[in-house]
């Protein structure tokens, strides 16, 4: 049993746990008498370094002493706890039991970018962060309500993907600027070159800013993973996509391999809506619509809404991914 700050016995933390440094460095985020409002913490630095494994030490760290916490998964291509080709914002009420599983959550808010790389459309992957976090700004973290017994304050995980050279540098830097966190989280690798710049690198004047910049060496947690966590990323990347539509089938159902799945899946009873009746967008550009129905045929989609509360910058909220099936005649 490790003991709290407050001297009580505190439950053995789950397994796949890495250094003691990164505990420590939870354990201070978690309880740093200084962060009020709760803290807010950014997790940067370079690919496979162990930012994901960090994020849910923290966040199974913060459970024990708020009973929600938000999670920003802004990793499109290996997210936390979304779906891949998605940024999405979470609200968590209950600790990972084992850090080492996949899991798949309903988000909070959730915006479709329909990449697995954020390489592909770096502003659009931007705005779509920013738009996740000013809504988790009004909804959860309004400083004005500190002293409003009604309305809780929730901290908040901001989790990165490992782009952090040329443009995913410039982008990092805004995220960071544009947040402004209460601590920093910087993952370092030991090749120097894969590093993150020394230092608060995002901001022009350090002095006049406090930030809690918390430093810690990259995890060794890859040799305890079981053999699938150790896969090509896109192996898990189709891992999470049949998960999410697994979901489609009854729990008790079975399948040994995945013909055998797609065949269930295809039994399911369809959900049809007439193409004439939504209106598709792509991302990166305007689509003819004459060429619509050929362009979504067989591809998986965001089905996404809109309202009033959007329009400043006409981003959809995504309620979910959809298998595009035999387009209209």
């Amino acid at each position: 049993m490790r003991e709290k700050r407050d001297g009580s016995a505190q439950a053995p933390l789950p397994r796949n746990l890495s250094s003691p440094s990164w505990e420590a460095a939870a354990d201070n985020i978690a309880y740093d008498s200084t962060s009020f409002p709760p803290p807010i913490t950014f997790i940067c630095g370079p690919a496979n370094c162990g930012k994901s494994s960090f994020s849910r030490l923290l966040l199974n760290t913060l459970l024990k002493r708020y009973k929600r916490v938000a999670y920003l998964d802004t990793d499109v291509g290996q997210p936390e706890f979304g779906t891949t080709g998605c940024v999405s914002l979470h609200i968590i009420d209950k600790q990972t039991p084992d850090l080492t599983i996949l899991y798949l959550k309903k988000p909070e808010r959730c915006v479709f970018f329909g990449h697995d790389s954020a390489k592909k459309e770096a502003k659009t992957y931007f705005s779509s962060i920013i738009f996740l976090y000013d809504y988790f700004c009004r909804e959860f973290y309004q400083k004005d309500e500190i002293d409003n017994p009604c309305k809780i304050l929730l901290p908040l995980i901001i989790n990165t993907s490992g782009w952090v050279k040329g443009t995913g540098y410039d982008v990092l830097v805004a995220m960071l600027q544009h947040t402004s966190p209460t601590h920093v989280v910087k993952v370092c690798v030991s090749s120097e070159n894969k590093n993150l710049p020394n230092g608060m690198f995002w901001l022009e004047n350090p002095q006049r800013k406090s930030v809690n910049l918390i430093q810690i060496c990259a995890g060794n947690e890859t040799s305890h993973r079981p053999e699938i966590m150790r896969k090509e990323a896109r192996m898990l990347r189709d891992i999470r996509i049949i998960a999410y539509f697994r979901q489609c089938l009854p729990r008790e159902m079975y399948f040994l391999n995945h013909k055998e799945f797609c065949d269930k899946l295809a039994s399911v009873p369809l959900n049809g809506i007439p193409l004439s009746s939504v209106q598709a967008n792509h991302n990166d550009c305007q689509v003819v619509s004459s060429v619509v129905s050929q362009g979504l045929h067989a591809s998986i989609v965001g089905l996404a809404v809109k309202s009033s509360v959007l329009a400043e910058n006409n981003t959809p909220w995504c309620v979910g991914l959809v298998k595009q099936g035999l387009s209209e005649p």
